[in-house]
């Protein structure tokens, strides 16, 4: 039996497939083999053709298909992890209306910092455990006020994922976990954020009908099963957005456990039991993909918008003939804290760890005698780890306190640089693994069919594949770096 997983990125979409008596992964691909294209249109927005996902979709799956040489038959489920926080607007034929505003898009942040104001801190910070900020829902508010026409033809709003899976199923679902995320969940009242939508003055019918983040939410079509070149009797089971699910990936379920992720952003996900928030919303809790209200599984989530993004930039415009392993190389042949250079990483949209301030990326100290493009490399791989460590200060006023981070051996933690700096400024030991998101989006479809007990069986031949310590010996030359780089921040 085996399972697949689809994970819609905003740089690429990822085909897992997964043996489910093995565990192992039999073939994976990406596409497009360049980052995807966000369209914007003006400073601060950021938008994407949902089609541009489906069409992606399919050459992944085409490939991995070709590759693994498989029975189609044989596969009995799908997973979907997408990228969080997007708004896809379908009308009754369930034709696309606009491209998606994708998660890195700030256009709302004032709306939703009225609405915070509005409903009073209290309210928002008690019920939806976040202000509306530049969600979900403070994006809808947007179409409703700029393109009226637009909003008027909306029969249905959905997220990323739930895009994939209507394109899939015909169906228009979405989960508590999803809701959350877009700040359209309320948690005192154990259903949509209706005093939010009543405040915006969004109908909660524009909403999908929720279905379990795991179990068989729907089937794909025979049309969806023609065009991809699979069979219609494969269940949906598990769709979750790409941190909760990045967490999934690791086996972080239980309050106390950490994970991290740094592609295009850069996030450190914890999980709790209790139901806490930053009164200023700087890192936001959303449901997690195991919870209810019998069992409160939330997710502390920081993110940082500008982090791989920040080095592919460096990458194609100052070492446009170098790999990624040379600048790796390269940057190591600097000291710890780059000879007093600092790069700021905040050039991808307003940072909620900013409260929302969009202050642009920046290089600091920079002596033309004396630096070169290595230490603009180490500096940025130091810049991005503490922007992490920086974030993490605040999660820790709200009970995480990593000592253990979970991570996948992918994107930033390819960087020596980048993980031995996050390691010895945040003093917590950093593990990477064998997984991604798509990965651990076709174990999640696994469990959602039940072919798994629990989430222990699904990962239980997750691999360590090494461990990074903090570097005691250097610890005041990184406190030092992280101090400097602080003080231009603030």
């Amino acid at each position: 039996m085996y399972f697949l997983g689809f994970d819609i990125g905003s740089s690429s979409v990822k085909v897992a497939l997964v043996n489910g008596e093995t565990g192992d992964c039999t073939a994976s691909a990406f596409y497009p083999k360049q980052e995807m294209p966000i369209i914007a249109k003006q400073i601060g927005w950021a938008e994407q053709n949902p089609e541009e996902w489906w069409k992606n979709l399919k050459s992944a799956l085409t490939e991995v298909l070709a590759t693994s040489h498989i029975d189609v038959q044989e596969i009995s489920a799908i997973g979907i992890s997408y990228q969080m926080h997007g708004l896809v607007c379908v009308d009754k034929n369930q034709n696309v209306l606009r491209p998606a505003i994708i998660w890195c898009d700030s256009r709302a942040t004032a709306i939703g910092e009225k609405a915070f104001s509005s409903l009073g801190s209290e309210h928002c910070l008690s019920h939806f455990l976040n202000s509306p900020g530049n969600f979900t829902a403070s994006k809808l508010r947007w179409i409703q006020e700029n393109e009226p026409e637009i909003y008027g033809k909306i029969y249905k709003i959905m997220l990323p994922g739930d895009y994939i899976a209507m394109k899939l199923s015909g169906e228009i679902q979405t989960t508590i976990s999803g809701l959350s995320e877009g700040i359209m969940w309320d948690f005192k009242q154990g259903n949509p954020a209706l005093s939010l939508l009543n405040h915006y003055g969004i109908d909660s019918s524009l909403l999908a009908d929720t279905v379990p983040t795991f179990g068989k939410q729907c089937k794909i079509s025979e049309a969806a099963a023609k065009e991809l070149g699979l069979h219609p009797h494969i269940t949906i089971s598990y769709r979750a957005g790409d941190q909760p699910n990045n967490a999934l990936s690791l086996n972080v379920l239980n309050p106390g456990e950490i994970a991290t992720t740094a592609g295009t952003s850069g996030v450190v996900y914890g999980v709790t039991d209790e139901i806490k928030y930053d009164a200023k919303s700087r890192v936001n809790t959303f449901a997690h993909v195991n919870y209810s209200k019998e069992n409160p599984r939330l997710g502390v989530l920081l993110c940082i918008n500008g982090t791989g993004i920040m080095n592919s930039w460096l990458h194609k415009n100052i070492c446009p003939n170098t790999s990624y392993d040379e600048m790796n190389t390269l940057a190591a042949s600097v000291p710890v804290g780059s000879e007093g250079l600092s790069v700021l990483p905040f050039g991808n949209g307003a940072e909620r760890v900013l409260e929302n301030k969009n202050v642009n990326a920046s290089i600091v100290g920079l002596s033309l005698t004396k630096h070169s493009t290595s230490h603009l490399i180490r500096a940025t791989h130091e810049g991005i780890a503490f922007s992490f460590h920086y974030g993490m200060e605040i999660m820790k006023n709200i009970g995480i306190q990593p000592s253990v981070i979970r991570a996948g051996k992918a994107n930033m933690f390819l960087s020596p640089i980048f993980r031995q700096t996050l390691a010895s400024i945040s003093g917590a030991t950093i593990e990477l693994y064998n997984t991604d998101g798509s990965v651990g989006a076709a174990r999640g479809a696994g469990i959602g069919i039940s072919f798994y007990k629990n989430a222990d069986e699904a990962f239980s031949n997750l691999k360590k594949l090494e461990i990074i310590e903090p570097d005691l010996a250097n610890k005041l030359l990184y406190q030092e770096a992280y101090e400097r780089w602080v003080n231009h921040v603030n």
